[in-house]
């Protein structure tokens, strides 16, 4: 059988066990679900997005306000990881090999075109903090160089630069930038001003844990202009609002796929520009894989878990991440309303959406500990939140996304008072 007629086989067992995504009818009919008929919501109000609220199985009692740190997937997900399995569980050979063909002809395509980007230049990961390992491990260095990065890396994208740092005699140099950030002009001053003659990379996040939005696009120009290369952690960007790669120029990006995309929890890529193939070397022994050879990590896949990538991005795709956007900004900035009413609450994230991403939202409150609030919020209101103690704060962290809804915000606001 010739390579074109075992990838139209297998798309039609992925059509018949109901892995395909909501652009294909089957699958809703596979499921029983009325996803075929998601439509993107008119406007911003809890009244247009009730509906999609219903994709959810999320317990009507439960406010969850955690999506920085893990998305709830739509129903169709979680039935797509459970058909994967069947598939592969009733017939293991077959079915591991039509979801390896699967995930390489549909999943990777889906996601490069989701983010702009050649299906040869994303491999996937299980997560963010495995790509960024995978990225900072591949960038040629030697004894001396230079990496900047900022003040506000998440942990995940500090260590792997330090074990280089300690192994290769690489020089990690931290950049300071104030939180909440200042302007795009001062973050980007902040940076120029700290590159030297050794500078090799910058290594930076696109969206801070606590939500504050980096200018990526100038940065980039700006490294570009010196011949730096640019790594970016997308962790807390993807899926809050539409990304096109190309159109950032980076050299390599980070992702996970379990926060604001919806996919399952375990699920990331790590994108290598063409352009910068030059200047990296995998970590890895070279296998002949047809996603970025040699940079996908060895050893067997959850591939139930990573087929159902294309059903999360099918589901986010039909509402329009502009609209996901638009939705994620009106709830945040409903939140940052309510806190600037209560005196005792300082809000730390800009009231600029040039510097604040649409979903994540952190404050202090006088007199609250933010470990503690966690658990108590928990309890009080059964609303989950996350803490967010760093970068000098003893802030607490609240972001919400499309499930969410305004009545949930005034029950938090309510608690704080």
């Amino acid at each position: 059988m010739s390579k074109n007629n075992l990838n139209k086989f297998s798309r039609r067992l992925f059509i018949k066990s109901g892995l395909v995504g909501l652009s294909t009818p089957l699958l809703s009919k596979s499921f029983d679900l009325k996803l075929d008929k998601v439509e993107p919501p008119l406007s911003t109000s809890d009244k247009d997005w009730k509906s999609i609220r219903s994709h959810f199985i999320i317990d009507k009692n439960i406010s969850y306000m955690n999506n920085a740190s893990l998305g709830m997937p739509p129903l169709s997900v979680v039935q797509s990881i459970n058909k994967g399995y069947q598939s592969i569980s009733k017939e293991p050979l077959h079915g591991k090999h039509d979801l390896q063909n699967y995930i390489s002809e549909f999943v990777i395509p889906q996601l490069a075109n989701t983010f702009g980007v050649g299906s040869k230049e994303i491999v996937l990961t299980r997560n963010a903090s495995e790509a960024l390992d995978i990225q900072a491990h591949s960038i040629n260095l030697k004894r001396g160089d230079e990496i900047l990065i900022s003040s506000q890396e998440h942990p995940a994208g500090l260590r792997p630069w330090l074990v280089r740092q300690k192994n290769d005699g690489i020089k990690l140099k931290k950049v300071f930038i104030p939180s909440p950030l200042i302007s795009v002009s001062d973050t980007l001053s902040r940076i120029s001003d700290a590159i030297t003659s050794k500078t090799k990379a910058i290594s930076f996040c696109h969206v801070t844990r606590g939500g504050h939005l980096y200018p990526v696009k100038e940065i980039v120009k700006m490294a570009k202009n010196r011949n730096l290369l640019t790594l970016i952690d997308g962790a807390q960007a993807a899926g809050q609002f539409p990304i096109n790669l190309k159109e950032i120029g980076c050299d390599a990006y980070s992702v996970s796929l379990h926060k604001w995309i919806l996919a399952p929890a375990g699920t990331g890529f790590l994108y290598i520009n063409n352009e910068a193939r030059e200047r990296v070397t995998s970590p890895f022994v070279h296998e002949n894989e047809p996603e970025l050879p040699g940079f996908n990590p060895p050893g067997t896949k959850d591939f139930p878990v990573r087929a159902a990538i294309g059903t999360a991005l099918d589901y986010i795709n039909s509402i329009g991440l502009l609209k996901i956007e638009k939705r994620c900004r009106s709830l945040s900035n409903y939140l940052k309303a309510g806190l600037s009413k209560i005196d005792s609450i300082t809000i730390l994230s800009s009231p600029n959406d040039h510097l604040s991403a649409p979903g994540s939202t952190i404050f202090e409150k006088k007199g609250l500990d933010a470990y503690e609030s966690v658990p108590m919020m928990e309890k009080l209101i059964s609303t989950h939140i996350d803490e967010h103690v760093r970068d000098g704060h003893n802030a607490i962290r609240v972001s919400t996304h499309i499930y969410n809804t305004k009545q949930q915000i005034d029950r938090l606001l309510e608690a704080l008072s």
